[in-house]
Protein backbone atom coordinates (compact mmCIF):
# COMPACT_ATOMS: atom_id res chain seq x y z
CA UNK A 1 0.00 0.00 0.00
CA UNK A 2 1.46 3.42 -0.93
CA UNK A 3 2.26 5.83 1.90
CA UNK A 4 -0.42 8.31 2.80
CA UNK A 5 -0.25 12.00 2.05
CA UNK A 6 1.62 13.80 4.83
CA UNK A 7 2.34 17.43 5.72
CA UNK A 8 5.10 18.44 8.11
CA UNK A 9 5.35 22.00 9.37
CA UNK A 10 9.06 22.57 9.99
CA UNK A 11 9.26 26.24 10.97
CA UNK A 12 7.10 29.28 11.55
CA UNK A 13 8.19 32.92 11.54
CA UNK A 14 5.27 35.09 12.54
CA UNK A 15 2.39 33.73 10.46
CA UNK A 16 4.75 32.58 7.66
CA UNK A 17 5.27 28.82 7.50
CA UNK A 18 7.87 26.51 5.95
CA UNK A 19 7.25 22.80 5.61
CA UNK A 20 7.04 19.85 3.27
CA UNK A 21 4.21 17.85 1.70
CA UNK A 22 5.11 14.20 1.19
CA UNK A 23 3.39 12.21 -1.56
CA UNK A 24 4.25 8.87 -3.19
CA UNK A 25 5.38 10.85 -6.25
CA UNK A 26 7.73 13.16 -4.39
CA UNK A 27 7.99 15.96 -1.90
CA UNK A 28 6.64 19.49 -2.25
CA UNK A 29 8.56 22.17 -0.37
CA UNK A 30 6.32 24.86 1.07
CA UNK A 31 5.61 27.66 0.57
CA UNK A 32 5.15 26.38 -2.97
CA UNK A 33 4.14 27.95 -6.26
CA UNK A 34 2.44 25.57 -8.70
CA UNK A 35 2.86 26.32 -12.42
CA UNK A 36 -0.42 25.83 -14.26
CA UNK A 37 -0.61 23.08 -16.89
CA UNK A 38 -4.21 23.76 -17.89
CA UNK A 39 -4.55 21.22 -20.70
CA UNK A 40 -1.70 18.89 -19.78
CA UNK A 41 1.10 21.32 -20.59
CA UNK A 42 2.72 24.37 -19.03
CA UNK A 43 2.50 26.57 -22.10
CA UNK A 44 5.80 27.11 -23.91
CA UNK A 45 7.75 24.77 -21.61
CA UNK A 46 9.00 21.19 -21.64
CA UNK A 47 8.25 19.30 -18.40
CA UNK A 48 11.94 18.88 -17.68
CA UNK A 49 12.41 22.62 -18.14
CA UNK A 50 9.66 23.31 -15.61
CA UNK A 51 11.37 20.96 -13.17
CA UNK A 52 14.69 22.74 -13.77
CA UNK A 53 13.19 25.98 -12.45
CA UNK A 54 12.65 24.29 -9.07
CA UNK A 55 8.94 23.46 -9.35
CA UNK A 56 7.93 20.44 -7.26
CA UNK A 57 4.27 20.22 -8.32
CA UNK A 58 2.03 21.22 -11.24
CA UNK A 59 -1.65 22.07 -11.51
CA UNK A 60 -3.95 20.47 -14.08
CA UNK A 61 -7.44 21.63 -14.99
CA UNK A 62 -10.36 19.23 -14.63
CA UNK A 63 -12.76 21.21 -16.81
CA UNK A 64 -10.42 21.53 -19.78
CA UNK A 65 -9.11 17.96 -19.61
CA UNK A 66 -12.57 16.39 -19.27
CA UNK A 67 -13.66 18.24 -22.42
CA UNK A 68 -10.47 17.59 -24.40
CA UNK A 69 -8.99 15.00 -24.72
CA UNK A 70 -11.42 13.49 -22.17
CA UNK A 71 -10.66 11.97 -18.78
CA UNK A 72 -11.49 8.46 -19.99
CA UNK A 73 -8.91 8.77 -22.77
CA UNK A 74 -6.26 10.07 -20.38
CA UNK A 75 -6.96 7.14 -18.06
CA UNK A 76 -6.62 4.62 -20.92
CA UNK A 77 -3.30 6.19 -21.83
CA UNK A 78 -1.87 5.71 -18.34
CA UNK A 79 -3.04 8.80 -16.47
CA UNK A 80 -2.09 12.45 -16.62
CA UNK A 81 1.45 12.00 -15.28
CA UNK A 82 2.41 9.63 -18.09
CA UNK A 83 0.33 11.51 -20.66
CA UNK A 84 2.18 14.80 -20.08
CA UNK A 85 5.53 13.28 -19.05
CA UNK A 86 5.60 14.74 -15.54
CA UNK A 87 6.80 12.41 -12.78
CA UNK A 88 6.14 14.70 -9.83
CA UNK A 89 2.92 15.44 -7.95
CA UNK A 90 -0.05 17.00 -9.73
CA UNK A 91 -2.93 18.91 -8.15
CA UNK A 92 -6.14 19.18 -10.16
CA UNK A 93 -8.79 21.79 -9.55
CA UNK A 94 -12.41 20.70 -9.42
CA UNK A 95 -13.63 22.37 -12.62
CA UNK A 96 -16.16 24.53 -10.79
CA UNK A 97 -14.48 27.87 -11.43
CA UNK A 98 -14.10 27.23 -15.17
CA UNK A 99 -17.72 26.12 -15.46
CA UNK A 100 -18.77 29.42 -13.94
CA UNK A 101 -16.38 31.59 -15.93
CA UNK A 102 -16.08 29.89 -19.34
CA UNK A 103 -19.02 27.65 -20.11
CA UNK A 104 -22.18 28.83 -21.83
CA UNK A 105 -25.81 28.47 -20.72
CA UNK A 106 -25.06 27.26 -17.22
CA UNK A 107 -27.85 25.83 -15.09
CA UNK A 108 -27.02 25.55 -11.41
CA UNK A 109 -28.94 23.22 -9.12
CA UNK A 110 -28.45 21.37 -5.85
CA UNK A 111 -27.25 18.40 -7.88
CA UNK A 112 -24.52 20.25 -9.78
CA UNK A 113 -24.10 22.27 -12.95
CA UNK A 114 -25.28 21.58 -16.50
CA UNK A 115 -23.36 23.60 -19.07
CA UNK A 116 -22.43 23.89 -22.71
CA UNK A 117 -18.80 23.32 -23.65
CA UNK A 118 -16.93 26.41 -24.80
CA UNK A 119 -15.27 24.16 -27.41
CA UNK A 120 -18.19 22.63 -29.33
CA UNK A 121 -21.38 23.51 -27.48
CA UNK A 122 -21.97 19.95 -26.27
CA UNK A 123 -23.97 19.68 -23.06
CA UNK A 124 -22.20 18.28 -19.98
CA UNK A 125 -23.05 17.88 -16.32
CA UNK A 126 -20.55 18.34 -13.53
CA UNK A 127 -21.46 17.27 -10.00
CA UNK A 128 -19.32 16.62 -6.94
CA UNK A 129 -19.40 12.91 -7.76
CA UNK A 130 -18.48 13.43 -11.41
CA UNK A 131 -15.66 15.83 -10.48
CA UNK A 132 -14.20 13.22 -8.12
CA UNK A 133 -14.49 10.57 -10.85
CA UNK A 134 -12.74 12.74 -13.45
CA UNK A 135 -9.91 13.62 -11.07
CA UNK A 136 -9.51 9.92 -10.21
CA UNK A 137 -9.32 9.07 -13.92
CA UNK A 138 -6.66 11.75 -14.39
CA UNK A 139 -4.71 10.22 -11.50
CA UNK A 140 -4.09 13.48 -9.67
CA UNK A 141 -2.24 13.36 -6.37
CA UNK A 142 -4.18 16.24 -4.78
CA UNK A 143 -7.88 16.45 -5.63
CA UNK A 144 -9.99 19.55 -5.02
CA UNK A 145 -13.62 19.48 -3.85
CA UNK A 146 -16.25 20.61 -6.31
CA UNK A 147 -17.44 24.08 -5.36
CA UNK A 148 -19.10 27.20 -6.68
CA UNK A 149 -17.06 30.39 -6.80
CA UNK A 150 -19.19 33.54 -7.17
CA UNK A 151 -17.60 36.60 -8.72
CA UNK A 152 -17.05 39.57 -6.45
CA UNK A 153 -18.49 42.02 -5.62
CA UNK A 154 -21.66 40.19 -4.56
CA UNK A 155 -24.22 40.64 -1.81
CA UNK A 156 -23.70 38.83 1.50
CA UNK A 157 -26.93 36.93 0.82
CA UNK A 158 -25.65 35.64 -2.53
CA UNK A 159 -22.23 34.75 -1.07
CA UNK A 160 -23.85 32.93 1.87
CA UNK A 161 -26.13 30.90 -0.39
CA UNK A 162 -23.21 29.97 -2.63
CA UNK A 163 -20.95 29.09 0.31
CA UNK A 164 -23.53 26.82 1.92
CA UNK A 165 -24.10 25.04 -1.38
CA UNK A 166 -20.33 24.54 -1.67
CA UNK A 167 -20.23 23.08 1.84
CA UNK A 168 -22.94 20.55 0.94
CA UNK A 169 -20.98 19.73 -2.19
CA UNK A 170 -17.82 19.37 -0.07
CA UNK A 171 -19.50 16.64 1.99
CA UNK A 172 -20.58 14.86 -1.21
CA UNK A 173 -17.07 15.22 -2.64
CA UNK A 174 -15.59 13.61 0.49
CA UNK A 175 -18.05 10.69 0.28
CA UNK A 176 -17.35 10.17 -3.43
CA UNK A 177 -13.57 10.43 -2.99
CA UNK A 178 -13.54 7.54 -0.55
CA UNK A 179 -10.35 6.09 0.91
CA UNK A 180 -7.50 6.45 -1.59
CA UNK A 181 -4.11 5.93 0.11
CA UNK A 182 -1.43 8.08 -1.48
CA UNK A 183 -3.94 10.64 -2.74
CA UNK A 184 -5.30 13.70 -0.92
CA UNK A 185 -8.57 15.64 -0.97
CA UNK A 186 -8.64 19.35 -0.14
CA UNK A 187 -11.69 21.26 1.01
CA UNK A 188 -12.26 24.83 -0.16
CA UNK A 189 -13.25 27.63 2.21
CA UNK A 190 -15.66 30.15 0.72
CA UNK A 191 -17.42 33.22 2.10
CA UNK A 192 -16.22 36.15 0.01
CA UNK A 193 -14.95 39.02 2.13
CA UNK A 194 -17.37 38.33 5.01
CA UNK A 195 -15.57 37.16 8.15
CA UNK A 196 -18.60 35.43 9.68
CA UNK A 197 -19.26 33.48 6.47
CA UNK A 198 -15.58 32.48 6.27
CA UNK A 199 -15.79 31.19 9.86
CA UNK A 200 -18.97 29.24 9.09
CA UNK A 201 -17.33 27.70 6.03
CA UNK A 202 -14.17 26.77 7.95
CA UNK A 203 -16.23 25.13 10.70
CA UNK A 204 -18.15 23.05 8.15
CA UNK A 205 -14.95 21.91 6.43
CA UNK A 206 -13.22 21.00 9.68
CA UNK A 207 -16.22 18.88 10.63
CA UNK A 208 -15.96 16.95 7.35
CA UNK A 209 -12.15 16.61 7.70
CA UNK A 210 -9.82 16.97 4.72
CA UNK A 211 -6.15 16.37 3.97
CA UNK A 212 -5.64 20.05 3.22
CA UNK A 213 -7.66 23.23 2.93
CA UNK A 214 -7.87 25.94 0.30
CA UNK A 215 -8.88 29.56 0.66
CA UNK A 216 -11.13 30.00 -2.37
CA UNK A 217 -13.22 32.82 -3.75
CA UNK A 218 -10.42 35.41 -3.75
CA UNK A 219 -8.50 37.04 -6.61
CA UNK A 220 -11.84 37.28 -8.42
CA UNK A 221 -12.13 41.06 -8.65
CA UNK A 222 -11.98 42.24 -5.04
CA UNK A 223 -8.50 43.83 -5.25
CA UNK A 224 -5.33 43.21 -3.24
CA UNK A 225 -6.32 45.25 -0.18
CA UNK A 226 -9.57 43.33 0.26
CA UNK A 227 -7.83 40.02 -0.42
CA UNK A 228 -5.18 40.71 2.22
CA UNK A 229 -7.95 41.79 4.59
CA UNK A 230 -9.47 38.31 4.31
CA UNK A 231 -6.09 36.60 4.56
CA UNK A 232 -5.43 38.44 7.82
CA UNK A 233 -7.89 36.04 9.45
CA UNK A 234 -9.02 33.26 7.07
CA UNK A 235 -5.93 30.97 7.12
CA UNK A 236 -5.94 30.86 10.93
CA UNK A 237 -9.50 29.49 10.80
CA UNK A 238 -8.14 26.35 9.12
CA UNK A 239 -6.24 23.51 10.84
CA UNK A 240 -2.65 24.43 11.64
CA UNK A 241 -1.32 20.95 10.85
CA UNK A 242 -2.71 20.85 7.29
CA UNK A 243 -1.49 22.69 4.17
CA UNK A 244 -3.27 25.90 3.24
CA UNK A 245 -3.70 26.68 -0.45
CA UNK A 246 -4.66 30.09 -1.87
CA UNK A 247 -6.21 29.46 -5.27
CA UNK A 248 -5.36 31.51 -8.35
CA UNK A 249 -2.74 33.87 -6.86
CA UNK A 250 -0.92 35.74 -8.17
CA UNK A 251 1.55 38.58 -8.73
CA UNK A 252 4.84 38.45 -6.81
CA UNK A 253 3.72 40.97 -4.19
CA UNK A 254 0.44 39.05 -3.79
CA UNK A 255 2.44 35.89 -3.13
CA UNK A 256 4.76 37.43 -0.56
CA UNK A 257 1.80 39.01 1.22
CA UNK A 258 -0.07 35.69 1.23
CA UNK A 259 2.90 33.79 2.66
CA UNK A 260 3.24 36.46 5.35
CA UNK A 261 -0.35 35.65 6.33
CA UNK A 262 0.07 31.88 6.61
CA UNK A 263 -0.47 30.49 3.10
CA UNK A 264 1.53 27.40 2.01
CA UNK A 265 0.56 26.85 -1.65
CA UNK A 266 -0.41 29.04 -4.60
CA UNK A 267 -0.96 28.75 -8.34
CA UNK A 268 -1.43 31.18 -11.20
CA UNK A 269 -1.22 31.32 -15.00
CA UNK A 270 0.55 34.69 -14.72
CA UNK A 271 4.19 33.58 -15.37
CA UNK A 272 3.47 31.93 -18.72
CA UNK A 273 0.62 34.21 -19.78
CA UNK A 274 2.82 37.24 -19.13
CA UNK A 275 5.69 35.59 -20.98
CA UNK A 276 3.56 35.13 -24.08
CA UNK A 277 2.52 38.79 -24.01
CA UNK A 278 6.01 40.24 -23.62
CA UNK A 279 6.05 40.79 -19.87
CA UNK A 280 8.86 39.67 -17.58
CA UNK A 281 8.79 39.68 -13.77
CA UNK A 282 12.00 40.62 -12.02
CA UNK A 283 13.21 41.61 -8.56
CA UNK A 284 12.48 45.20 -9.59
CA UNK A 285 8.95 44.65 -10.78
CA UNK A 286 7.53 44.00 -14.21
CA UNK A 287 9.48 44.66 -17.43
CA UNK A 288 7.56 45.23 -20.66
CA UNK A 289 9.92 43.89 -23.33
CA UNK A 290 7.71 45.40 -26.06
CA UNK A 291 8.90 48.89 -25.19
CA UNK A 292 11.31 50.56 -27.62
CA UNK A 293 13.73 51.40 -24.79
CA UNK A 294 15.00 47.78 -24.95
CA UNK A 295 15.84 47.59 -28.66
CA UNK A 296 19.53 48.59 -28.23
CA UNK A 297 19.99 47.24 -24.70
CA UNK A 298 22.65 44.51 -24.50
CA UNK A 299 22.00 43.85 -20.80
CA UNK A 300 20.05 40.81 -19.54
CA UNK A 301 16.55 41.04 -18.13
CA UNK A 302 17.89 40.43 -14.63
CA UNK A 303 21.60 40.06 -14.01
CA UNK A 304 20.90 38.01 -10.87
CA UNK A 305 18.83 35.38 -12.69
CA UNK A 306 20.30 32.08 -13.94
CA UNK A 307 17.55 31.20 -16.43
CA UNK A 308 18.43 30.69 -20.15
CA UNK A 309 16.80 34.00 -21.11
CA UNK A 310 19.09 35.92 -18.76
CA UNK A 311 22.22 33.81 -19.27
CA UNK A 312 22.25 33.79 -23.05
CA UNK A 313 20.17 36.63 -24.46
CA UNK A 314 20.00 40.40 -24.28
CA UNK A 315 17.01 42.61 -23.78
CA UNK A 316 17.55 43.79 -27.35
CA UNK A 317 17.22 40.23 -28.66
CA UNK A 318 14.13 39.52 -26.57
CA UNK A 319 12.58 42.75 -27.82
CA UNK A 320 13.40 41.79 -31.42
CA UNK A 321 11.95 38.27 -31.31
CA UNK A 322 8.78 39.47 -29.58
CA UNK A 323 8.22 42.22 -32.15
CA UNK A 324 8.91 39.68 -34.90
CA UNK A 325 6.35 37.25 -33.54
CA UNK A 326 8.90 34.48 -33.02
CA UNK A 327 7.94 31.52 -30.80
CA UNK A 328 11.21 31.72 -28.90
CA UNK A 329 10.06 34.98 -27.35
CA UNK A 330 7.26 33.38 -25.34
CA UNK A 331 9.41 30.36 -24.55
CA UNK A 332 12.27 32.38 -23.10
CA UNK A 333 10.12 34.86 -21.21
CA UNK A 334 7.95 32.08 -19.77
CA UNK A 335 11.04 30.22 -18.57
CA UNK A 336 12.38 33.40 -17.01
CA UNK A 337 9.10 34.15 -15.24
CA UNK A 338 8.76 30.62 -13.90
CA UNK A 339 12.37 30.75 -12.70
CA UNK A 340 11.76 34.07 -10.97
CA UNK A 341 8.65 32.76 -9.21
CA UNK A 342 10.43 29.59 -8.04
CA UNK A 343 13.46 31.60 -6.88
CA UNK A 344 11.08 33.83 -4.93
CA UNK A 345 9.57 30.78 -3.18
CA UNK A 346 13.02 29.35 -2.42
CA UNK A 347 14.18 32.65 -0.94
CA UNK A 348 11.09 32.82 1.26
CA UNK A 349 11.59 29.25 2.48
CA UNK A 350 15.19 30.07 3.37
CA UNK A 351 14.16 33.26 5.18
CA UNK A 352 11.45 31.51 7.20
CA UNK A 353 13.81 28.69 8.19
CA UNK A 354 16.35 31.29 9.34
CA UNK A 355 13.78 33.39 11.23
CA UNK A 356 14.37 36.35 8.88
CA UNK A 357 11.10 36.51 6.97
CA UNK A 358 10.21 40.10 7.90
CA UNK A 359 13.70 41.21 6.92
CA UNK A 360 13.26 39.44 3.58
CA UNK A 361 9.82 40.91 3.07
CA UNK A 362 10.99 44.47 3.77
CA UNK A 363 13.88 44.08 1.33
CA UNK A 364 11.65 42.51 -1.32
CA UNK A 365 9.10 45.30 -1.14
CA UNK A 366 11.73 48.04 -1.30
CA UNK A 367 13.42 46.54 -4.37
CA UNK A 368 10.14 45.62 -6.06
CA UNK A 369 8.94 49.23 -5.81
CA UNK A 370 12.12 50.63 -7.36
CA UNK A 371 11.02 49.76 -10.84
CA UNK A 372 13.15 48.60 -13.76
CA UNK A 373 16.77 49.58 -14.23
CA UNK A 374 17.39 52.90 -15.94
CA UNK A 375 17.40 52.78 -19.75
CA UNK A 376 20.69 53.23 -21.58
Amino acid sequence: MPPRFQFTLNKTDGAARAGVIKTPRGEVRTPAFMPVGTSGTVKGMLPESVAATGADILLGNTYHLMLRPGAERVERLGGLHRFMNWDGPILTDSGGFQVMSLAGLRKLSEEGVRFKSHIDGAVHELTPERSMEVQRQLGSDIVMCFDECPALPATDEAVAESMRLSMRWAARSKAAFGDRPGHALFGIQQGGVNRDLRAESAEALRAIEFDGYAVGGLAVGEGQEAMFGVLDYAPAMLPEDKPRYLMGVGKPDDIVGAVARGIDMMDCVLPTRSGRTGQAWTRRGMVNIKNARHRDDARPLDEGCACPACRGYSRAYLHHVFKSGEMISGMLLSWHNLQYFQDLMANMRTAIEAGRFEEFRTGFEAEYRRGDIEPL
